[in-house]
């Protein structure tokens, strides 16, 4: 059996080549040297033994980054769960706010500083239509989910909006959305697009972006033109059911990274095969070849800045007042209260999730398995490359 491919194998495989050209910022760096170690003995872990036959089994730690695709699944779960008891039982609308192309090369050299805009102009843009009489009149309820990729890696930024279907009056009283609608997509677009540039050009006068064609006056008024020249995409999907719906829903997006392990195929010589999805033939699923260097650099570029928050909360699930909003919410629904989270043992996740009974033996199928011995980590001294 063919031994499968992962992130961390076209790293250390093809990661030579593409550090002797490439300096990694101190947050690739990082990301890098978990992704690899994620799993391995360089992070330690523990040695288990099974009551019954005595086979022994190696179970190593995860690194937890959120850029790798091994270290997902529960995080994802926990999150939902924490989720679970902030959903309001209201139908819910799924929208996508993107940037235009024209903004790769300033993303490339001024992340952090686009990446919030984006989040202030869409929460904005969606906060000023629920407020308004002629559509909600009221405080709406949505998070924001960032996303910086295409199926082939390249940029493409975008942050997906889940948004509550109504939004709660000065007088505490729910008003419902119109049945499967929310707001005129191209009226956001276009307002979403002027609350964008203006909040870009006053970034520019307060010397926040580095690009170089931020410098220039006449560079950046050509940049402008071309923003303003052309419709932006906000995207509206049809609305989503019940609460489990919408959390399901929800999971596709909030923890992905930018590929996963499944999706790569292979590497063969200096190439790495992968799996996209051809969203100009109705999302039929073919395979993609890039050269090794140019697939680790791809995927390099989508490491977020330190400490930046890729989920983010608005209106009634805003961090400020979130519990009591929410009661209010649900008071004016005629809602019960939800119940209280419930922490869940790794055995009754992975029982839950992968249908897998963690601990039982599956060589004797009799036995289970206890812990003998602790691994020690063995963590490499020098990073990959080093920051410019």
């Amino acid at each position: 059996m063919a031994h499968s491919v992962g992130l961390a194998d076209v790293l250390r495989e093809h990661g030579g080549p593409y550090l002797a050209t490439h300096a990694l910022s101190v947050t690739q760096g990082k990301a890098w040297r978990a992704i690899v170690a994620c799993r391995t003995p360089a992070l330690g872990g523990h040695v288990e033994c099974c009551d019954r036959c005595g086979v022994l089994r190696y179970r190593y730690h995860s690194c937890r980054n959120r850029h790798c695709p091994q270290c997902q699944t529960r995080a994802k779960e926990a999150w939902l769960a924490a989720r679970r008891r902030e959903l309001l039982p209201v139908p819910y609308f799924h929208l996508v706010f993107t940037l235009p192309h024209a903004l790769n090369g300033l993303a490339g050299c001024d992340a952090c500083t686009l990446y919030k805009l984006l989040f202030g102009a869409a929460a904005d843009t969606l906060s000023a239509f629920a407020a308004n009489p002629r559509w909600l009149g009221g405080t709406p309820s949505f998070t924001l989910v960032l996303h910086t990729w295409k199926q082939d890696l390249g940029r493409h930024i975008h942050v997906h909006a889940l948004v509550a279907g109504g939004a709660l009056n000065a007088q505490s009283k729910w008003v419902a959305a119109r049945r499967g609608f929310l707001f005129p997509v191209k009226a956001l677009s276009s307002v979403y697009r002027g609350k964008f540039i203006d909040a870009l050009d006053a970034a520019r006068k307060a010397g926040s972006l580095r690009h170089d064609a931020a410098q220039v006056d006449s560079s950046w008024r050509a940049l402008c033109t071309q923003l303003r020249r052309h419709d932006w995409v906000v995207y509206a999907k049809q609305p989503l059911g019940g609460p489990a719906q919408v959390l399901e829903y929800l999971g596709r997006y909030t923890h992905r990274v930018a590929i996963s392990n499944e999706r790569i195929l292979g590497m063969e010589g200096n190439q790495v095969r992968f799996r996209v999805r051809d969203s100009a033939n109705g999302n039929r699923k073919k395979v993609m070849r890039l050269g090794a260097t140019e697939f680790v650099g791809r995927f390099m570029q989508h490491v977020l800045p330190n400490g930046f928050k890729r989920i983010r909360h608005y209106g009634l699930l805003g961090p400020a007042h979130k519990a009591a909003n929410l009661a209010a919410a649900r008071e004016a629904l005629e809602a019960p209260v939800p119940d209280s989270v419930v922490v869940e043992s790794v055995e009754a996740f992975m029982l839950r999730v992968a249908g897998i009974e963690w601990l039982n033996c599956p060589h004797c199928h009799e036995g289970r398995f206890h812990v003998v011995q602790a691994i020690s980590p063995h963590l490499p001294r020098a990073p990959p490359g080093r920051s410019p």
